[in-house]
Protein backbone atom coordinates (compact mmCIF):
# COMPACT_ATOMS: atom_id res chain seq x y z
CA UNK A 1 0.00 0.00 0.00
CA UNK A 2 2.74 2.01 0.72
CA UNK A 3 4.07 1.96 -3.11
CA UNK A 4 0.32 3.15 -3.89
CA UNK A 5 0.13 6.12 -1.72
CA UNK A 6 3.74 7.06 -3.08
CA UNK A 7 2.34 6.76 -6.74
CA UNK A 8 -0.83 8.54 -5.55
CA UNK A 9 1.81 11.65 -4.04
CA UNK A 10 3.46 11.42 -7.45
CA UNK A 11 0.35 12.14 -9.27
CA UNK A 12 -0.32 15.22 -6.99
CA UNK A 13 -4.15 16.41 -6.50
CA UNK A 14 -6.40 13.28 -7.56
CA UNK A 15 -9.19 15.22 -7.37
CA UNK A 16 -8.14 15.99 -11.36
CA UNK A 17 -9.90 13.66 -13.83
CA UNK A 18 -6.20 13.32 -15.78
CA UNK A 19 -4.41 12.02 -12.59
CA UNK A 20 -7.28 9.48 -11.67
CA UNK A 21 -7.35 8.19 -14.80
CA UNK A 22 -3.45 7.62 -14.96
CA UNK A 23 -3.40 6.26 -11.15
CA UNK A 24 -6.48 3.54 -11.83
CA UNK A 25 -4.61 1.97 -15.31
CA UNK A 26 -1.24 1.93 -13.72
CA UNK A 27 -1.62 -1.46 -12.60
CA UNK A 28 0.57 -1.67 -9.59
CA UNK A 29 -0.35 -4.30 -7.26
CA UNK A 30 0.73 -6.47 -4.12
CA UNK A 31 -1.03 -9.61 -5.90
CA UNK A 32 0.10 -9.02 -9.49
CA UNK A 33 -1.21 -6.80 -12.33
CA UNK A 34 -4.98 -6.02 -12.08
CA UNK A 35 -6.28 -7.61 -15.72
CA UNK A 36 -7.00 -4.81 -17.77
CA UNK A 37 -11.67 -4.47 -18.02
CA UNK A 38 -11.24 -4.36 -21.64
CA UNK A 39 -9.58 -8.14 -22.02
CA UNK A 40 -11.99 -8.69 -19.42
CA UNK A 41 -15.49 -8.13 -21.63
CA UNK A 42 -13.47 -9.73 -24.17
CA UNK A 43 -13.52 -13.00 -23.34
CA UNK A 44 -17.45 -12.86 -24.04
CA UNK A 45 -17.37 -11.19 -26.98
CA UNK A 46 -18.77 -7.79 -25.26
CA UNK A 47 -15.45 -5.74 -26.63
CA UNK A 48 -15.37 -2.94 -27.97
CA UNK A 49 -18.85 -2.38 -26.09
CA UNK A 50 -21.15 -0.96 -28.28
CA UNK A 51 -24.56 1.24 -27.44
CA UNK A 52 -28.15 -0.17 -27.82
CA UNK A 53 -31.59 2.23 -28.67
CA UNK A 54 -31.03 5.60 -26.71
CA UNK A 55 -33.74 5.38 -23.88
CA UNK A 56 -32.11 7.70 -21.32
CA UNK A 57 -30.57 11.56 -21.08
CA UNK A 58 -29.26 11.91 -18.22
CA UNK A 59 -28.48 15.31 -17.40
CA UNK A 60 -25.57 17.07 -14.63
CA UNK A 61 -27.16 20.22 -13.79
CA UNK A 62 -24.50 21.33 -11.84
CA UNK A 63 -22.37 20.25 -9.24
CA UNK A 64 -23.73 22.80 -6.34
CA UNK A 65 -25.23 21.08 -3.57
CA UNK A 66 -26.32 21.77 0.00
CA UNK A 67 -24.46 19.11 1.05
CA UNK A 68 -20.59 17.43 1.01
CA UNK A 69 -20.98 13.32 0.70
CA UNK A 70 -17.95 11.35 1.54
CA UNK A 71 -18.60 8.97 -1.23
CA UNK A 72 -19.89 11.97 -3.99
CA UNK A 73 -18.19 10.61 -7.01
CA UNK A 74 -19.10 14.45 -8.38
CA UNK A 75 -17.10 15.69 -5.61
CA UNK A 76 -20.44 18.27 -5.35
CA UNK A 77 -20.60 21.05 -2.46
CA UNK A 78 -21.98 24.69 -1.54
CA UNK A 79 -18.59 25.66 -3.03
CA UNK A 80 -19.01 24.35 -6.70
CA UNK A 81 -20.06 27.07 -8.98
CA UNK A 82 -20.94 24.87 -12.43
CA UNK A 83 -24.40 25.18 -13.23
CA UNK A 84 -26.19 24.51 -16.20
CA UNK A 85 -27.30 27.41 -18.25
CA UNK A 86 -31.04 28.51 -20.01
CA UNK A 87 -28.88 28.01 -23.41
CA UNK A 88 -27.56 24.56 -22.86
CA UNK A 89 -30.59 23.61 -21.59
CA UNK A 90 -32.89 24.82 -24.58
CA UNK A 91 -30.21 22.87 -26.46
CA UNK A 92 -31.36 19.44 -24.48
CA UNK A 93 -34.76 20.63 -25.10
CA UNK A 94 -34.08 20.36 -28.85
CA UNK A 95 -32.38 17.23 -28.66
CA UNK A 96 -35.53 15.86 -26.70
CA UNK A 97 -37.84 17.00 -29.07
CA UNK A 98 -36.19 15.37 -31.81
CA UNK A 99 -34.91 11.97 -30.44
CA UNK A 100 -36.47 8.63 -28.92
CA UNK A 101 -35.54 9.24 -25.32
CA UNK A 102 -38.59 8.50 -23.21
CA UNK A 103 -36.66 9.21 -19.96
CA UNK A 104 -34.77 12.36 -18.55
CA UNK A 105 -33.36 11.66 -15.52
CA UNK A 106 -31.73 14.91 -13.77
CA UNK A 107 -28.59 14.87 -11.38
CA UNK A 108 -26.37 16.88 -9.65
CA UNK A 109 -25.10 18.26 -7.12
CA UNK A 110 -28.42 18.77 -5.80
CA UNK A 111 -30.24 19.36 -9.34
CA UNK A 112 -32.81 21.47 -7.70
CA UNK A 113 -30.47 24.28 -7.01
CA UNK A 114 -30.23 25.53 -10.39
CA UNK A 115 -32.37 28.57 -10.95
CA UNK A 116 -33.71 27.13 -13.83
CA UNK A 117 -34.54 23.90 -12.73
CA UNK A 118 -38.77 24.43 -12.60
CA UNK A 119 -38.72 25.87 -15.88
CA UNK A 120 -36.58 23.16 -17.26
CA UNK A 121 -38.78 20.30 -15.92
CA UNK A 122 -41.86 22.18 -17.07
CA UNK A 123 -40.79 23.00 -20.99
CA UNK A 124 -39.34 18.96 -21.05
CA UNK A 125 -42.46 17.97 -20.14
CA UNK A 126 -44.16 20.48 -22.88
CA UNK A 127 -41.35 18.58 -25.43
CA UNK A 128 -42.76 14.84 -24.77
CA UNK A 129 -40.60 13.08 -21.75
CA UNK A 130 -43.16 11.08 -20.44
CA UNK A 131 -40.35 9.91 -17.15
CA UNK A 132 -38.96 12.40 -14.97
CA UNK A 133 -36.31 10.95 -12.51
CA UNK A 134 -35.21 13.79 -10.35
CA UNK A 135 -32.24 12.66 -7.95
CA UNK A 136 -32.96 14.31 -4.68
CA UNK A 137 -30.81 14.33 -1.65
CA UNK A 138 -33.82 14.99 0.51
CA UNK A 139 -32.34 17.77 2.55
CA UNK A 140 -32.72 20.26 -0.74
CA UNK A 141 -36.62 20.06 0.22
CA UNK A 142 -35.41 21.64 4.02
CA UNK A 143 -32.69 23.44 3.03
CA UNK A 144 -34.50 26.56 2.57
CA UNK A 145 -37.89 28.44 2.59
CA UNK A 146 -37.98 28.58 -1.67
CA UNK A 147 -37.82 24.71 -2.13
CA UNK A 148 -40.33 23.74 0.76
CA UNK A 149 -42.68 23.29 -1.56
CA UNK A 150 -40.74 21.05 -4.21
CA UNK A 151 -42.55 17.67 -3.07
CA UNK A 152 -45.83 19.90 -4.20
CA UNK A 153 -43.86 20.83 -7.58
CA UNK A 154 -42.90 17.11 -8.01
CA UNK A 155 -46.02 15.87 -7.56
CA UNK A 156 -48.03 18.30 -10.49
CA UNK A 157 -45.43 17.35 -12.95
CA UNK A 158 -45.49 13.56 -11.98
CA UNK A 159 -41.54 13.80 -11.38
CA UNK A 160 -40.33 9.92 -10.27
CA UNK A 161 -38.32 11.23 -7.33
CA UNK A 162 -35.22 8.88 -6.78
CA UNK A 163 -33.64 9.66 -3.04
CA UNK A 164 -30.20 9.12 -1.39
CA UNK A 165 -30.77 7.84 1.81
CA UNK A 166 -27.42 5.71 2.66
CA UNK A 167 -29.25 3.42 5.74
CA UNK A 168 -32.49 3.69 7.60
CA UNK A 169 -30.27 4.31 10.92
CA UNK A 170 -29.20 7.62 11.70
CA UNK A 171 -25.40 6.83 13.02
CA UNK A 172 -24.63 5.43 9.54
CA UNK A 173 -26.29 8.03 7.31
CA UNK A 174 -25.02 10.92 9.49
CA UNK A 175 -21.27 9.31 9.15
CA UNK A 176 -21.69 9.28 5.22
CA UNK A 177 -23.55 12.83 4.78
CA UNK A 178 -23.24 14.82 7.52
CA UNK A 179 -24.70 15.24 11.24
CA UNK A 180 -28.30 15.95 10.90
CA UNK A 181 -28.93 14.70 7.52
CA UNK A 182 -30.78 11.97 8.62
CA UNK A 183 -33.27 13.73 10.16
CA UNK A 184 -33.86 16.20 7.36
CA UNK A 185 -34.28 12.95 5.49
CA UNK A 186 -36.87 11.72 7.27
CA UNK A 187 -38.93 14.87 7.45
CA UNK A 188 -38.91 15.09 3.65
CA UNK A 189 -39.67 11.39 2.82
CA UNK A 190 -42.97 12.30 5.34
CA UNK A 191 -43.52 14.87 3.32
CA UNK A 192 -43.54 13.26 0.06
CA UNK A 193 -45.54 10.60 1.27
CA UNK A 194 -47.85 13.05 2.57
CA UNK A 195 -48.67 14.84 -0.54
CA UNK A 196 -49.16 11.29 -1.93
CA UNK A 197 -45.75 9.65 -2.88
CA UNK A 198 -45.13 5.57 -2.81
CA UNK A 199 -48.89 5.86 -1.90
CA UNK A 200 -51.32 3.10 -3.73
CA UNK A 201 -53.53 4.29 -6.43
CA UNK A 202 -51.19 7.72 -6.69
CA UNK A 203 -48.42 6.76 -9.39
CA UNK A 204 -46.05 9.10 -7.91
CA UNK A 205 -42.77 6.89 -7.34
CA UNK A 206 -40.27 7.27 -4.64
CA UNK A 207 -37.51 5.15 -5.10
CA UNK A 208 -34.21 5.23 -2.29
CA UNK A 209 -31.21 5.09 -3.57
CA UNK A 210 -28.50 3.01 -1.18
CA UNK A 211 -24.56 3.56 -1.20
CA UNK A 212 -22.77 1.35 0.96
CA UNK A 213 -20.35 3.43 3.50
CA UNK A 214 -17.11 1.42 3.35
CA UNK A 215 -15.11 -0.32 1.38
CA UNK A 216 -17.61 -2.83 0.69
CA UNK A 217 -19.69 -3.84 -2.57
CA UNK A 218 -23.49 -3.86 -1.55
CA UNK A 219 -25.44 -6.97 -0.67
CA UNK A 220 -28.47 -8.23 -2.22
CA UNK A 221 -30.95 -5.68 -3.65
CA UNK A 222 -34.25 -7.49 -2.43
CA UNK A 223 -32.94 -8.10 1.17
CA UNK A 224 -31.66 -4.45 1.23
CA UNK A 225 -35.12 -3.34 0.24
CA UNK A 226 -37.17 -5.35 2.32
CA UNK A 227 -34.97 -4.21 5.89
CA UNK A 228 -35.11 -0.63 4.54
CA UNK A 229 -38.80 -0.91 4.21
CA UNK A 230 -39.32 -2.70 7.45
CA UNK A 231 -37.75 -0.12 9.46
CA UNK A 232 -38.59 3.06 7.79
CA UNK A 233 -42.55 1.80 8.52
CA UNK A 234 -41.96 0.87 11.99
CA UNK A 235 -39.73 3.41 12.97
CA UNK A 236 -41.08 6.78 10.97
CA UNK A 237 -44.55 5.57 9.42
CA UNK A 238 -42.37 5.90 6.16
CA UNK A 239 -43.57 4.16 2.82
CA UNK A 240 -41.24 3.98 -0.61
CA UNK A 241 -41.67 1.85 -4.00
CA UNK A 242 -37.70 0.47 -4.17
CA UNK A 243 -34.63 0.85 -3.64
CA UNK A 244 -31.45 1.49 -5.78
CA UNK A 245 -28.33 -0.74 -4.65
CA UNK A 246 -25.34 0.93 -6.29
CA UNK A 247 -21.97 0.13 -5.82
CA UNK A 248 -19.50 2.68 -5.45
CA UNK A 249 -16.92 3.61 -8.20
CA UNK A 250 -13.60 4.07 -7.14
CA UNK A 251 -13.20 7.65 -8.33
CA UNK A 252 -13.25 10.86 -6.94
CA UNK A 253 -14.12 10.90 -3.22
CA UNK A 254 -14.51 7.59 -2.93
CA UNK A 255 -10.37 6.58 -4.67
CA UNK A 256 -9.04 9.38 -2.01
CA UNK A 257 -11.25 7.24 0.59
CA UNK A 258 -9.68 4.31 -0.96
CA UNK A 259 -5.94 5.01 -0.47
CA UNK A 260 -6.41 7.28 2.89
CA UNK A 261 -7.80 4.39 4.09
CA UNK A 262 -5.52 1.51 2.66
CA UNK A 263 -8.23 -0.45 1.35
CA UNK A 264 -7.76 0.73 -2.18
CA UNK A 265 -6.09 -2.43 -3.88
CA UNK A 266 -8.59 -4.97 -1.73
CA UNK A 267 -11.53 -2.99 -3.10
CA UNK A 268 -10.45 -2.87 -6.48
CA UNK A 269 -9.48 -7.04 -6.27
CA UNK A 270 -12.96 -7.48 -4.69
CA UNK A 271 -14.54 -6.17 -7.82
CA UNK A 272 -12.56 -7.93 -10.21
CA UNK A 273 -13.47 -11.14 -8.26
CA UNK A 274 -17.07 -10.47 -8.30
CA UNK A 275 -17.19 -9.65 -12.00
CA UNK A 276 -20.57 -11.17 -13.60
CA UNK A 277 -20.17 -11.07 -17.64
CA UNK A 278 -24.07 -11.11 -17.39
CA UNK A 279 -24.37 -7.80 -16.38
CA UNK A 280 -22.28 -6.16 -19.32
CA UNK A 281 -25.26 -6.82 -21.17
CA UNK A 282 -27.16 -4.26 -19.16
CA UNK A 283 -24.57 -1.56 -17.67
CA UNK A 284 -26.17 1.86 -17.96
CA UNK A 285 -23.82 2.97 -20.54
CA UNK A 286 -25.59 0.76 -23.02
CA UNK A 287 -28.99 3.14 -23.38
CA UNK A 288 -28.22 6.66 -21.58
CA UNK A 289 -26.30 9.61 -22.33
CA UNK A 290 -24.77 11.86 -19.80
CA UNK A 291 -24.98 15.61 -20.75
CA UNK A 292 -22.62 17.39 -18.55
CA UNK A 293 -23.72 20.93 -16.81
CA UNK A 294 -22.00 22.37 -20.02
CA UNK A 295 -23.27 20.32 -22.71
CA UNK A 296 -20.46 17.84 -23.38
CA UNK A 297 -21.30 14.01 -23.81
CA UNK A 298 -20.28 11.41 -22.22
CA UNK A 299 -21.40 7.41 -22.06
CA UNK A 300 -22.32 7.73 -18.23
CA UNK A 301 -22.08 10.38 -15.46
CA UNK A 302 -18.97 8.49 -13.66
CA UNK A 303 -16.82 9.07 -17.41
CA UNK A 304 -18.43 12.14 -17.09
CA UNK A 305 -16.57 12.74 -13.76
CA UNK A 306 -12.95 11.68 -15.51
CA UNK A 307 -13.18 13.96 -18.35
CA UNK A 308 -13.62 10.81 -20.85
CA UNK A 309 -16.00 12.05 -23.77
CA UNK A 310 -17.75 10.42 -26.28
CA UNK A 311 -15.72 8.27 -28.88
CA UNK A 312 -17.55 10.08 -31.69
CA UNK A 313 -17.12 13.01 -33.76
CA UNK A 314 -20.22 14.54 -31.80
CA UNK A 315 -19.34 15.56 -28.55
CA UNK A 316 -21.20 18.55 -27.68
CA UNK A 317 -24.92 18.61 -27.13
CA UNK A 318 -25.32 21.54 -29.58
CA UNK A 319 -24.11 19.21 -32.40
CA UNK A 320 -26.05 16.21 -31.22
CA UNK A 321 -26.26 13.70 -34.09
CA UNK A 322 -28.15 10.21 -32.71
CA UNK A 323 -27.11 7.96 -35.75
CA UNK A 324 -23.04 9.05 -35.29
CA UNK A 325 -23.80 8.32 -31.86
CA UNK A 326 -25.18 5.04 -32.10
CA UNK A 327 -22.14 4.14 -34.47
CA UNK A 328 -19.97 4.82 -31.35
CA UNK A 329 -17.44 2.38 -29.40
CA UNK A 330 -18.23 3.20 -25.31
CA UNK A 331 -15.52 4.07 -23.74
CA UNK A 332 -14.40 1.95 -20.39
CA UNK A 333 -11.56 1.94 -18.39
CA UNK A 334 -10.60 0.13 -14.71
CA UNK A 335 -13.31 2.02 -12.46
CA UNK A 336 -16.05 -0.18 -15.30
CA UNK A 337 -15.56 -3.50 -12.98
CA UNK A 338 -17.99 -1.21 -10.27
CA UNK A 339 -21.00 -1.29 -12.91
CA UNK A 340 -19.96 -5.32 -13.88
CA UNK A 341 -19.62 -7.10 -10.13
CA UNK A 342 -21.90 -9.21 -8.27
CA UNK A 343 -25.70 -8.21 -9.91
CA UNK A 344 -24.18 -5.25 -11.69
CA UNK A 345 -24.92 -2.00 -11.19
CA UNK A 346 -26.53 1.26 -12.21
CA UNK A 347 -28.27 4.47 -11.46
CA UNK A 348 -31.37 2.13 -11.57
CA UNK A 349 -29.72 -0.28 -9.25
CA UNK A 350 -28.92 -3.93 -10.25
CA UNK A 351 -28.76 -4.80 -13.47
CA UNK A 352 -29.20 -8.62 -13.50
CA UNK A 353 -31.75 -10.32 -11.73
Amino acid sequence: MALLKSLAARENDLSNPANQLKFLSNGIFKKGELPLFKDKIAETNHFPLKPKKLEILQLNLGYMCNQVCSHCHVDAGPDRKEIMTMETMEQCLEVIRNTGAHTLDLTGGAPEMNPNFRWFVEEASKAGIKDFIVRSNLTIILANKKYHDLPEFFKKHKVHVASSLPFYKRDKTDKQRGEGVFDKSIKALQMLNAVGYAQEGTGLKLDLVYNPSGAFLPTNQQALEQDFKVALKEDFNIDFNSLFAITNLPISRFLEYLIASENYEDYMYALVEAYNPVAVENVMCTNTISISWDGWLYDCDFNQMLGLKVDSKVQHIRDYNEDLLNDRNIIISQHCYGCTAGAGSSCQGTVTE
